[in-house]
């Protein structure tokens, strides 16, 4: 890390599902919404690094640094996501998603750059959610890893749901060479980024 930004703080967090990934709340419809500034006590001026939606969880970069921000938001930074499906997602579902595929994004569609996605033959471990998933009497799920290297709104949902497989649980556990690793929800460590 270079002289300039040392005096910038960067951390990674286990976002919760439940909490929007921002810290001021300037819309009277989310009044009663959590946000991240709950869960820690951050340095003025912290920001997050791209977002997670509201149900969604998992790894999410905070900085004080708006260079680096807009460095690790760019297509540089691959961000994977184990995602938990309805379903018993296909092979030929995956490959669509794979290709790149139509989604609708602020009204438009929007094609998808090619991504890696697979199905994980072991549902993984991760902790118990605020709110719970549906049990398994409603059906049969699959879990799979997908990767891209952009991060459209709620893209991965619209994602698997383009190819009939909605998604139930989404936990993004990598940004770059940044992994969840064994963090628990809530959790906050300091790191160090560079450009």
């Amino acid at each position: 890390m270079n002289a300039e930004n040392s005096t910038h703080k960067h951390f990674k967090l286990y976002k919760p599902d439940g909490y929007l990934s921002q810290f001021i709340n300037n819309s009277k419809k989310r009044r009663n919404k959590k946000l991240l500034g709950e869960l820690y006590n951050f340095p003025e001026g912290t920001m997050s690094i791209g977002r997670l939606d509201e149900m969604s969880e998992g790894l999410l970069l905070l900085t004080t640094d708006g260079k680096v921000s807009a460095a690790v938001t760019s297509s540089k930074y691959e961000k994977e996501y184990i995602v938990q499906v309805s379903g018993d997602i296909t092979e030929g579902a995956i490959n669509e998603m794979r290709n790149g595929l139509t989604i609708p994004i602020n009204g438009k569609q929007y094609d998808t750059k090619p991504c890696t996605a697979f199905k994980l033959n072991k549902t993984p471990q991760f902790p118990e959610r605020q709110k719970a998933i549906r049990s398994s009497r409603h059906g049969e799920t699959s879990w799979l890893s997908i990767s891209i290297r952009e991060g459209k709104f709620r893209q991965v949902r619209k994602m698997t749901a383009k190819v009939g497989f909605p998604t139930l649980r989404l936990v993004r556990i990598r940004i770059g060479n940044y992994h969840l690793e064994d963090m628990q929800p809530g959790q906050v460590a300091p790191i160090n980024i560079s450009q």
